[in-house]
């Protein structure tokens, strides 16, 4: 009886030692695998993108003016998952948000084997290419020989694929094949706002554009800063990104630079264009929501001077600045190429802003959406002045016609002030 008691001891021993070397076993796998679950749903929320806002006509996601059709694209969708680039190398770049994969070819051969030569950037060639569609488009081919080329290729993707604004210049495609990096954009027919205000072969800019190209791209900046989701920082503003349409209005380009705001701000190597780079930033290292802001004032600047910033254009402002108090008298750097064909109070209001946004201390500077609202009111006052003109100027006199001596008055005032208000309806928040 004793053997076989304690042979019933000696097997429940066994027994529970081996459930509870089961259960440490179940628990543990079961951590691991709720681990790698938790890691997932992170990754999809920091990939989850609401990039619309509700702001009147500033959260419209209007794409390109003109529909782009595709040649031989290959959509590769990821349901809910996040979006990062793999095995670039592989050319298995994968889009969550269904931008179109082209193949080498079809680029070569719309690029008439890449002849179409329109453009140098930082990181390679930029080519003018006709689809098979007939759509026209640039073509970005990034160097094979820069490391940097394939982040901002990867970051380029990432970000635009998301990010959709009538002030953004729109990707619309992407090639990732024979060691090729290559993106597709939405094409701008009058180039950079840098060669027209430098381009002595181009028609000078009157002021009226430049302020409304100055609202664009505020409109644009204000997207990424507080429509995007999470925000994103541009880091590059500068004349050169600044794209323009056939209509001459104005998108932000180039976002191979951009950070979303959650991504460290911290670096330690300095990124941007000498002129525009916050000094903060440079003592700091941190880049925020203000640098972009702070290089925001320089474009202004530069719109107003039609100098160019490593020509010692923030020098010329800080002279200007100690006479005008940073109020009125900045008439005095509007660029000569305007030939004093500018409104002087306009001028003034966007100078003292321009101003404000340059300020060593961060925390003194406006947020774009405080830019976009003062640019906004000077439009409307702009538009207001000229139409009570257009109202308080008398019209035709009468004209008498043989067939019943009917006096006619001229409506066209009427006519132009209808055109002038549905031109600018897109323009003006009223």
């Amino acid at each position: 009886m004793r053997e076989e008691s304690a042979g019933i001891i000696i097997g429940i021993s066994i027994g529970v030692v081996i459930g509870v070397a089961l259960a440490v076993g179940a628990f543990f796998c079961f951590r691991y695998h709720r681990k790698r679950s938790q890691i997932g749903n992170s990754s999809s929320r920091r990939a989850a993108t609401i990039p619309i806002r509700a702001n009147r006509a500033d959260s419209c996601t209007t794409l390109s003016d003109s529909s782009f059709g595709t040649a031989s694209p290959k959509l590769t969708i990821q349901n809910g998952m996040s979006f990062w680039l793999r095995g670039l190398k592989k050319a298995n770049v994968v889009s969550a948000s269904g931008i179109p994969e082209y193949s080498y070819k079809d680029l070569q051969k719309a690029t008439y084997n890449f002849t179409t030569l329109i453009g140098q950037g930082a990181y390679g060639p930029v080519y003018k290419a006709q689809m098979s569609t007939g759509e026209t488009v640039a073509v970005k081919m990034l160097s094979t020989d820069s490391k940097q080329g394939e982040k901002e290729f990867q970051t380029e993707v990432m970000l635009l694929g998301r990010l959709h604004h009538r002030n953004l210049v729109n990707l619309v495609g992407y090639c990732a094949e024979k060691n090729q990096h290559m993106l597709v954009y939405v094409y701008m027919s009058r180039g950079s706002l840098a060669s027209h205000l430098y381009n002595e072969k181009l028609e000078p800019l009157n002021w009226d554009l430049r302020v409304q190209i100055a609202l664009d791209v505020a409109r644009g900046l204000e997207y990424l800063h507080d429509g995007a989701v999470p925000p994103v920082i541009h880091r590059d503003i500068k004349s050169s990104n600044i794209l323009l349409d056939q209509s001459m209005r104005a998108r932000v380009a180039d976002f191979g630079l951009s950070r979303e705001e959650m991504v460290s701000k911290h670096a330690s190597n300095i990124r941007g264009t000498f002129g525009y780079l916050d000094p903060e930033y440079i003592s700091t290292r941190s880049f925020t929501k203000k640098s972009d802001v702070y290089s925001y004032g320089v474009l202004l600047f530069e719109l107003i001077a039609g100098r160019n910033p490593l020509q010692g254009l923030m020098e010329h402002v800080e002279l200007a600045a100690m006479n005008t108090e940073g109020k009125v008298g900045w008439e005095e750097i509007g660029d000569p190429r305007l030939e004093g064909k500018f409104d002087v109070e306009e001028l003034n209001e966007v100078a003292a802003l321009a101003h404000k946004c340059v300020n060593s201390i961060p925390k003194k500077r406006p947020s774009m959406r405080d830019i976009v609202q003062v640019l906004s009111k000077i439009l409307k006052h702009r538009y207001s002045k000229r139409h009570h003109k257009e109202d308080s100027t008398p019209r035709a006199n009468q004209v008498i016609v043989n067939m019943g001596q009917l006096d006619c008055r001229n409506t066209l005032p009427r006519h132009r002030q209808a055109e002038s208000l549905d031109s600018t309806a897109d323009s003006v928040d009223v």
